[in-house]
C-alpha cells in the first residue's frame, strides 16, 4: 500500500482529482463483502503459506489479525465509518497492515483485486442465496398453512379475468408452492455456477506463485475452480444468472400479489387482508389499502431493472476486467435484500389471510362455471364434443336470457337442447360433482388436492 492509502499509486505523480476519487471509490456499498473477504483471505494466507511464499508464523500473525478484523467489525457498528479508502478490498489490507505490520504487506503475494474481487463477491453470493432460499420455503410453508385454513374452501377459477371454472382453495395456493419450488431449482442451479473459486487467476493471466487452487476452493466451500484466469476474474455472468432467477421469483410474487389485490377488493370480497400488513388513506377514513401486496407487485420491476442493467453493462466489454465491473455490486445486492423482504413480507401477508368461504363458494356457483361439465356430461352420452360444446353453448345463452344458472333450469327446458340429458345431469351440474370430476393427476378434485396438500406438508418436513 502507497503513502497515500492506496493499493496503485506507486507510478503516479498526482494525487487522484476529488470528483474523481468519489466517481471512483465503491467503499460505500461494497463494504457488504468485508466479512467474505476476510474468510477468502484467510484461505488465500494458507495458500500462499503452503506455496512457501510466507512462513508458517506470518500466516498465523496475518490470520490472527483478520479474525482480530472481523470480531471488532461484529462488535462495532461503526467500525467502517472515516475511511478513505475505495474500496472494501483497500480497507481491508490498510487495516491489516496497521494491526500486524510488514507481515499484512504480504499477503496480496499472488493475488490481484480482480480475482480477490471475484472470489468475495461469489463467496458473498452463495451464502445470499442459500439465505434466500430459506425464505422462499417459509413462503411456501405460509402457502400450505392458509390452504390447510381454508382446506374445504371453493373459488371461481379464472381465465381473461372472467369466471372458468370452480376450483379448490388449497389447489390455487398450491399453485404458488410449484411456481416457487422452480424458483428454488433455478437458485440452485445457479448456485452451482456461482460456487466456483476465481482465485489464482491474477489480474487476468495466472499467478506465478505454486498456490494450490484446489485447496483453497475447499476449504472456502468451493465447488472447483475456474479453468481459465481470463473468464475467472471478467464475466460475471453469474451476476446475470442470479438476478435472472430473481426476476422470475419477483414475476411469481407480483402475480400472487395480483390475484389478493383483486381478491380483498369490494368487488370480490374473496377475502380479508389483516390490519397489520394494510394501510389507510389520509383523506378517507374508511379506507383500507393492501399496500403490502402493492409493494410486492411494484418491487418487481426494480430486480427486472438490475437484470436489465448487467445485461446492459457486460454486452460490450473486452477482455478481460474493466472498472465497468463495479457497477454489479449494488444491483446485485439491492436485488438480494428485494427479494429477501418480499418473501418475507409475502409470508406474513399469508399467515395473517382469511378467505371468506361463504363468498367464494355462492361465486363459484355463478357465471356457468358447470358449463364444460354439461358438455362432458353429453359426451359421455354419446355426444361428439365439438357437438356437446355448441348445444351447451346454445343452452347457456337461454339461461342467460332467463336471469338463470344452468343448475337452475328445469329439465325439460335442458332437453330442448338436446334429447341425450335426463335427469342425473342435476347430479353432474352441482358445485361438489364439478369438482370431483377433475381427478386427474394435478386436478382440483377434493381428493386430488389433499393428496397434493399432504405432499407438499411432507416435502416442506424434508
Amino acid at each position: 500500500m502507497t503513502k497515500s492509502g492506496q493499493l496503485w499509486g506507486g507510478r503516479f505523480t498526482e494525487s487522484p482529482n476529488e470528483t474523481f476519487a468519489e466517481f471512483n471509490d465503491s467503499f460505500r456499498f461494497d463494504r457488504r463483502l468485508f466479512d467474505a473477504d476476510v474468510r477468502a483471505s484467510i484461505a488465500h494466507a494458507h495458500g500462499i503459506e503452503n506455496a512457501g511464499v510466507i512462513t508458517t508464523d506470518e500466516r498465523r500473525t496475518i490470520v490472527e489479525g483478520l479474525t482480530h478484523m472481523l470480531e471488532q467489525e461484529a462488535l462495532n457498528p461503526e467500525y467502517f465509518e472515516d475511511s478513505t479508502a475505495e474500496d472494501v478490498h483497500s480497507f481491508l489490507e490498510g487495516k491489516l497492515i496497521a494491526l500486524v505490520g510488514d507481515a499484512g504487506r504480504k499477503l496480496h503475494t499472488g493475488r490481484s483485486r480482480n480475482d480477490q474481487v471475484a472470489t468475495a463477491f461469489r463467496l458473498w453470493l452463495r451464502d445470499e442465496i442459500d439465505r434466500i432460499d430459506e425464505f422462499m420455503r417459509r413462503a411456501q410453508a405460509s402457502l400450505v398453512a392458509v390452504a390447510e385454513r381454508h382446506r374445504d374452501a371453493i373459488l371461481p377459477g379464472y381465465t381473461h379475468l372472467q369466471r372458468a371454472q370452480p376450483v379448490m382453495w388449497a389447489h390455487w395456493c398450491l399453485a404458488y408452492f410449484e411456481m416457487l419450488e422452480r424458483d428454488r431449482d433455478r437458485l440452485a442451479d445457479a448456485r452451482k455456477r456461482v460456487n466456483i473459486l476465481p482465485l489464482g487467476s491474477g489480474a487476468l493471466a495466472g499467478t506465478g506463485f505454486p498456490v494450490d487452487r484446489e485447496a483453497i476452493a475447499s476449504e472456502l466451500g468451493f465447488d472447483g475452480v475456474s479453468a481459465n484466469s481470463l473468464d475467472g476474474v471478467s464475466d460475471r455472468d453469474f451476476a446475470v444468472e442470479f438476478t435472472s432467477a430473481c426476476s422470475l421469483i419477483m414475476v411469481h410474487l407480483s402475480r400472487l400479489a395480483e390475484d389478493l389485490i383483486i381478491y380483498c377488493s369490494t368487488e370480490f370480497g374473496f377475502v380479508t387482508l389483516s390490519d397489520s400488513v394494510s394501510s389507510g388513506s389520509s383523506l378517507m377514513p374508511q379506507k383500507k389499502n393492501p399496500d403490502a401486496l402493492e409493494l410486492l407487485r411494484g418491487k418487481a420491476g426494480r430486480v427486472f431493472g438490475h437484470n436489465m442493467a448487467l445485461l446492459a453493462t457486460l454486452k460490450g466489454l473486452p477482455l478481460a476486467y474493466n472498472k465497468d465491473m463495479q457497477e454489479d455490486k449494488e444491483a446485485v445486492f439491492d436485488t438480494v435484500d428485494t427479494v429477501s423482504i418480499s418473501l418475507r413480507a409475502a409470508a406474513i401477508v399469508l399467515d395473517n389471510l382469511t378467505v371468506n368461504e361463504a363468498i367464494t363458494r355462492d361465486a363459484a356457483t355463478k357465471g356457468y362455471l358447470n358449463a364444460t361439465e354439461l358438455a362432458d356430461y353429453l359426451v359421455k352420452k354419446g355426444v361428439p364434443f365439438r357437438t356437446a360444446h355448441e348445444t351447451v353453448g346454445n343452452a347457456v345463452l337461454y339461461a342467460i336470457g332467463e336471469g338463470k344458472e344452468l343448475h337452475e333450469l328445469r329439465i325439460e327446458q335442458l332437453r330442448e337442447f338436446s334429447p341425450m340429458i335426463d335427469a342425473d345431469v342435476m347430479d353432474a351440474l352441482s358445485l361438489d360433482a364439478t369438482l370431483a370430476a377433475k381427478n386427474t393427476i394435478g386436478g382440483t378434485s377434493p381428493l386430488r388436492v389433499a393428496e397434493a396438500l399432504e405432499a407438499a406438508k411432507k416435502y416442506r418436513e424434508n
